[in-house]
């Protein structure tokens, strides 16, 4: 179900026109390549100015807005049974906590997608994996998640390739489910397909998953050093959206046959 055309976020000329935001996945992901749940997520995001995050992106991208602005997240949550094509997840190097900090992008296509500045994970064997076969850049990482009623928990540490020792401590608190998302909490997190490079090739991997389930989340603590590790400034004060959600599964397709399509330099 495509959203008001107000959340479509370019000036007329300026670039690609952006596809409409969809709360249902508008690719699909068939056949899937890989198969995955996210479970126990906590959605925290900061506003960026576009031209700070350009730089960031790959250069067939350009930043995704909303009424003027991107955002990073910084998503922390429990990956749950990776698995191949039609095989079953695996039980133990497929499910590991997981924190990712992303940027959003959208290419000379009007796809709209995420730019993994980094994913930091506790198994090494996917992390060694996701860098070799996708150059995502997964960085081993101690980890851990917990919950103690409508508390969880995300801590972590990274261990290589670095920076080593460049920390995460998440804790929020679960709220009410929200039955009508705003427009921007659908911009932050209906995201169906990941920008990124093969062998200096662009790469987009769409993905489908049911619609989210969202509930409000309270902030209880944060202590973080991986937006920084990206490169990036976090603009002072608290995250000014902060969500959770009991997850998801996902599938992830094929890079679809559509030729690369660059976009207006300036």
């Amino acid at each position: 179900m495509p959203l008001p055309p107000r959340a479509l976020p370019s000036e007329p000329g300026s670039g690609p026109v952006p596809e409409p935001i969809s709360v249902d996945p508008p690719h699909g992901a068939r056949p899937a390549l890989l198969t995955q749940s996210w479970l126990d997520l906590a959605f925290l995001h900061w506003p960026m100015d576009p031209a700070d995050v350009a730089p960031m992106l790959p250069p067939w991208t350009l930043p995704d807005t909303f009424e003027g602005v991107t955002y990073v997240g910084l998503v922390a949550f429990r990956m749950h049974r990776v698995g191949w094509f039609r095989l079953p997840g695996i039980p133990y190097f497929g499910s590991f906590p997981e924190t990712n900090v992303r940027l959003y992008s959208v290419d000379g296509h009007g796809r709209r997608g995420v730019v993994f500045r980094s994913l930091d994970a506790s198994r090494l064997i996917p992390v060694a994996f996701g860098r070799w076969a996708f150059r995502i850049p997964y960085v081993w990482s101690k980890m851990a998640v917990r919950r103690a009623g409508d508390t969880l928990t995300y801590t972590s540490r990274r261990r290589w390739p670095g920076p080593r020792g460049a920390r995460s401590a998440i804790s929020v608190r679960i709220g009410e489910r929200i039955e009508e998302p705003t427009a921007l909490e659908h911009f932050l997190t209906a995201r169906w397909g990941m920008h990124s490079s093969f062998l200096d090739r662009p790469l987009y991997l769409p993905n489908a998953h049911p619609r989210w389930p969202l509930h409000r989340a309270e902030l209880l603590s944060y202590n973080e050093e991986l937006l920084a590790a990206a490169g990036l400034t976090r603009p002072p004060g608290g995250p000014v959206s902060v969500l959770y959600s009991p997850g998801v599964p996902v599938r992830f397709g094929r890079p679809p046959r559509i030729p690369a399509q660059a976009l207006p330099s300036d």
